[in-house]
């Protein structure tokens, strides 16, 4: 089987734990999507996952995600999106599939945004998931190939818990996993990550 269709979940992997802090990313670039439920901004982890993110952005910025939808919910686990529309269409124009880059340090804790993939682990290309709750079961290590982690949201997680309580049933590429009324990508947008601001300071007493 070719195409968006190759680069699902392997549900034995799916296993649902309490969740816990966002993971530090380094500085860089970051990806805004703009859903029909609000905006969610993730960090791009170009330091950890140079190849996979160099994928995200190009799908980007040539504009495939625009118009698809998070076609599948995993609840307690994760929303997945990346080239299926409203009707459950998949979208043309995917590149070749890229390497695996899931040896490289980072989990999949809540909000962590990753490749999947099919059975082999170098079939990822243009579907992504974002974790509600941290997933080791989907972390590679020496007993399992797991899933590329590249990035982490660092605004807007409250959209994808919207997105994560939807009203399943609705078309998609999985049964009875769709949102029932479909959650838009409108459009992906990559910016660079703007800088920290300064620290709060504090004047010793009596100099104010």
């Amino acid at each position: 089987m070719n195409g968006p269709t190759r680069n699902i979940l392997l549900a034995a992997f799916f296993a649902a734990v309490p969740a816990t802090a966002f993971a530090q990313v380094p500085a860089g670039q970051q990806a805004v999507l703009e859903t029909s439920l609000g905006t969610i901004v993730v960090a791009l982890d170009a330091v950890h996952a140079p190849k996979t993110v160099a994928n995200f952005i190009r799908y980007a910025k040539e504009g495939h995600f625009n118009g698809t939808v998070f076609y599948r919910v995993v609840p307690g686990a994760l929303i997945q999106a990346g080239s299926y529309d409203a009707d459950g269409n998949p979208r043309g124009g995917v590149h070749a599939a890229i390497p695996f880059e899931g040896d490289n340090g980072l989990k999949n804790v809540r909000g962590a945004i990753a490749m999947a993939h099919g059975d082999d682990p170098n079939s990822a290309t243009s579907e992504f998931f974002i974790d509600i709750a941290p997933m080791p079961s989907l972390d590679h290590d020496a007993g399992n190939t797991g899933f590329a982690v590249f990035g982490q949201v660092t605004g807007g997680m409250d959209v994808v818990d919207k997105v994560a309580a939807s009203q399943l049933g609705g078309k998609g590429p999985f049964e009875g996993a769709a949102p029932l009324t479909p959650v838009a990508i409108r459009s992906v947008r990559i910016t660079d990550v703007p800088p920290a601001p300064p620290a709060a300071t504090q004047l010793p007493p009596d100099t104010h």
